[in-house]
């Protein structure tokens, strides 16, 4: 199939769907980013602010962690930030549209728009929260199962990493439980926010709509998964202050990867 071809998925005879599902090419992740670092430029002032707003937030709230002695949950709580981060910028989806569209864009005006589909977004901010308690959950667990104790501090915890066979497999049980459940809700949130505030449906067909386009076109949206892992570490290894842009470039791309895979009927 090549791209702008539609798919059916098998038993949608029983189902209707209130879109079609594209099948695009395998370079589009790449005209996605270019779309998305495009519009933080059409729109700067917003677009900074917005991202920068999470970079004040993550400052500070690293450094109470730090302070409380329990710098060592930052790095969970980072990969945390990273599976919830759809929901967070759901007003960089309604900014895109505006600027697809020409039309006015202020904070006001996507916080009045965001608040008309409070309900259906609340309730997909739910579900990713529950992966998000999962994880942090795990990571505890195995903080108490490799170190004996709750939470290590950061110290020993970056030694223990680094110079024993006990951290590395703490690292790769680690990397390998995080890869399951960001994979998973990378499917389920892929297109599903913006979705929810382009047209009206329900979060459990969002859903499920999300994870057909990703299955359908899986090679490009495993390679935009990646991309969007790797430009999301390079802004938080940057002590946080990558993210006043990265953060709006990849909700804006988002946005342009929803145009692209899915039609509303």
């Amino acid at each position: 199939m090549t791209e702008n071809t539609y798919f059916k998925p098998a038993g949608t005879e029983i189902y209707t769907l209130p879109v079609r599902i594209k099948i695009v090419s395998v370079d589009r992740s790449g005209r996605w980013l270019a779309a998305g670092w495009h519009d933080v430029w059409k729109s700067p002032a917003i677009s900074l602010a917005y991202g920068g707003c999470f970079v004040l937030i993550s400052f500070i709230f690293s450094f109470g962690l730090f302070e409380q002695g329990y710098g060592a949950l930052v790095l969970p709580l980072v990969g945390a930030f990273v599976l919830i981060a759809p929901i967070l910028v759901v007003g960089l989806y309604e900014i895109a549209r505006r600027l697809e569209t020409g039309e006015p864009v202020s904070f006001g005006i996507i916080w009045n728009v965001c608040w008309g589909h409070a309900s259906q977004i609340a309730a997909m901010g739910v579900v990713m929260m529950i992966f998000c308690f999962v994880w942090i959950l795990l990571a505890i667990v195995l903080f108490a199962l490799f170190f004996n104790q709750g939470v290590p501090p950061l110290d020993q915890l970056a030694g223990e990493i680094l110079f024993s066979l006990k951290g590395a497999v703490f690292l790769a049980i680690g990397t390998v439980l995080g890869a399951v459940l960001a994979t998973g809700i990378f499917a389920i949130s892929a297109v599903s926010i913006p979705m929810l505030l382009d047209i009206k449906i329900d979060v459990i067909t969002a859903i499920a709509i999300s994870f057909l386009a990703v299955r359908a076109n899986w090679k490009v949206m495993m390679g935009w998964a990646a991309m969007i892992g790797m430009i999301s570490f390079v802004a938080l290894a940057s002590f946080y202050v990558g993210l006043a842009i990265a953060l709006p470039m990849l909700g804006y791309a988002t946005w342009h990867a929803y145009r692209d895979l899915i039609e509303p009927i």
